[in-house]
């Protein structure tokens, strides 16, 4: 009987480890029901008005662009400008050696002046001979002449006038003036230099600045789009921002404007119409050949139930949203009303549903899952601040 004490002590104290063993491995319902939820991150569907947009690349033209040429040869006395200078329109830009033109003019005052003799006496005589014609004391056909005469000098006198007329618009020629409104480009010529009208290059260029255009390609698909939103009153609005639109991001805002007019024919060989918005450019932030990005507002859902783009997935024939209830999910089928890089308008869910946002790839309907949250800014600045 000693004998079998200490196998006795040993066999109980191998039980009471095995107990305590299980005890501490054993499954136990939370951590099963843990191990099985799939951990998402969930957002509530919003209700709120949402503006729809459609957006395209347009290039920055200007209203007016004009290229200063001479109208007549001659040498350039003056520039009376600066590069980059604005001007307004009829502003005095340049001048050219007027003097042969002003002797032109003066040898064409002096013919008028002749002429205008030659007919006063022409008419004198023609009224005596009409008074001796009465009495036969001219012969009809010196009556005749005199007459012509006088037609003759008429026509004359009508051509002095003309060629004063000439000479006084090849003098204007030599003041050249700002057709339109706007800022003086870089010059090509300088002062003293001979000038030819068939020069092609010109003194400068003068542009428009404010106001000005932007120009840009839309799908043909839009068409219908704009030409309801050009017939509104006022026209549809219209942004230009500075960069591309990408991940929600339009880049920086450089002026608002409206739409103004749709091309009257579609591109046959790439199936877009062409489109011009106006802008009021007073800060002279947009400048003629810059490319920005357009947005054009298409409508407005009031109501609208919205949701991120991550929310909805794409089914074999339809799309379907993860709604939470409770500690599980559903699929829901909805109807995609719109969408964006920002956000989807859809139907077939109410606003203040749950629905999944992340981690879709390990659902199915009834699987169990976990809402991940995400930790506070604050905090996550804290963590990286520290060493």
């Amino acid at each position: 009987m000693p004998s079998k004490k200490p196998f006795l002590v040993l066999c109980a104290i191998v039980a009471v480890l095995a107990a305590g063993l299980w005890a501490m491995t054993r499954p136990t319902s939370s951590k099963l029901k843990a191990s099985t939820a799939i951990p998402v991150r969930v957002v509530s569907v919003a209700e709120r008005d949402v503006p729809r947009f459609v957006s395209g690349i347009g290039s920055v033209l200007s209203l007016h662009s004009v290229i200063i040429r001479p109208q007549i040869d001659g040498i350039l006395t003056r520039l009376l400008v600066k590069e980059g200078q604005p001007v307004k329109a009829g502003d005095l830009l340049a001048t050219i050696d007027d003097r042969s033109i002003r002797a032109s003019l003066d040898q064409a005052r002096a013919l008028l002046g002749e002429s205008q003799a030659q007919l006063q006496v022409a008419e004198v005589n023609l009224k005596r001979y009409k008074l001796l014609s009465v009495d036969d004391g001219v012969s009809k056909q010196t009556y005749d002449q005199q007459q012509a005469l006088v037609n003759q000098l008429r026509a004359t006198l009508l051509g002095n006038q003309a060629a004063i007329d000439a000479a006084q618009v090849q003098l204007s020629y030599t003041q050249i003036r700002s057709p339109v409104t706007g800022r003086v480009g870089i010059r090509n010529v300088d002062e003293g230099n001979f000038l030819r009208t068939a020069d092609a290059t010109g003194l400068f260029s003068v542009t428009q600045i404010d106001p000005i255009a932007i120009e840009f390609s839309l799908p043909q698909q839009m068409l219908p789009t704009l030409q309801g939103l050009i017939n509104t009153t006022p026209a549809a609005k219209v942004n230009a921002y500075l960069g591309a639109d990408t991940d929600g991001q339009t880049g920086v805002l450089l002026g608002e404007g409206h739409l103004s007019l749709i091309d009257n024919q579609i591109n046959a060989n790439t199936g877009t119409l062409r489109a011009k918005a106006e802008f009021n450019n007073a800060g002279q932030t947009l400048w003629p050949g810059q490319l920005v990005t357009i947005k054009i507002q298409t409508g407005l859902d009031q109501g609208a139930l919205v949701v991120p783009p991550t929310v909805v997935q794409r089914g074999l024939d339809e799309h379907f949203v993860y709604r939470v209830k409770g500690d599980k999910v559903e699929s829901v089928p909805v109807q995609m009303v719109y969408q964006d890089s920002d956000l989807n308008i859809i139907k077939g869910v109410q606003a203040g549903d749950v629905l999944v946002s992340d981690g879709q790839s390990r659902l199915k309907p009834g699987a169990s899952v976990q809402v991940v949250r995400d930790p506070p800014a604050l905090t996550q600045a804290n963590t990286e601040q520290q060493p």
